[in-house]
């Protein structure tokens, strides 16, 4: 049960490291894009054009990323789930004192000790799975599916550059960048807050660092537009 338990949480905390991954790389990088269109050209219609572009491509970067990298993860796993097979196979009583070795470490001793190894061994299955987690620290839950994590980091890096990008549709270009500012500010403290949570370390530390980091995007973005707007070619 306890395994079970623990593959789940993986599971969930693996959906949520994406999500995060992509709503923050997709709202830093555009918001870093729009900034230094608006502050070249001023023109509502290319900021959006180049604010979708911009999100589109992201998305499908990270996308691709994110299933590539989780695929290599797995197949990693999955590799070494075969060599453990073929050594609890070959060389049993090796693999046999690693067991013994690895719960020695934990402080088990005498007659329980020979007990859990005994239990251990007598279901290859078991055996294998402690091998995986105790032996190696591989759990196989860490490793999502990688259409899904494709999917969910692609979605999120969308929704994510979509916030600093929704003012201009509905506002000029002036006040679309302030609210832009601010709505981006308040997504990026938010996200590194929660990340903090789900993990360890101060929230408002972690939402401001996250902050920051956006902001200087934003700025450099802002100042290029700047600067190369004066600058006819």
């Amino acid at each position: 049960m306890p395994n079970y338990i623990h593959t789940e949480k993986n599971h969930s905390g693996s959906n949520i490291k994406d999500i995060i991954l992509g709503g923050q790389d997709g709202l830093v990088n555009v918001l870093g894009v729009i900034l230094a269109v608006a502050a070249a050209t001023h023109d509502t219609k290319i900021i959006i054009i180049a604010g979708l572009a911009a999100t589109f491509a992201e998305s499908i970067s990270m996308a691709a990323v994110a299933y590539t990298s989780t695929k290599a993860s797995l197949s990693y796993y999955q590799a070494q789930v075969e060599v453990e097979k073929e050594e609890i196979e070959k060389v049993p009583k090796i693999e046999t004192k690693e067991i013994y070795d690895i719960y020695y470490a934990k402080g088990f001793r005498g007659s329980l000790l020979q007990k859990i190894i005994d239990k251990i061994t007598s279901n290859k299955q078991v055996w294998l799975e402690t091998m995986m987690t105790e032996e190696l620290g591989l759990v196989k839950g860490k490793f999502e599916n990688p259409n899904k994590s494709a999917f969910v980091v692609g979605f999120s890096a969308v929704i994510g550059s979509l916030i600093p990008l929704f003012p201009f549709f509905f506002l000029s270009v002036s006040p679309s960048i302030i609210i832009s500012l601010i709505v981006s500010a308040i997504a990026l403290f938010i996200t590194g807050a929660v990340k903090a949570r789900l993990t360890v370390g101060n929230w408002f530390k972690s939402g401001l660092e996250i902050l920051i980091i956006g902001m200087v995007a934003a700025i450099v973005g802002y100042l290029i537009g700047f600067f190369l707007g004066k600058i006819s070619f």
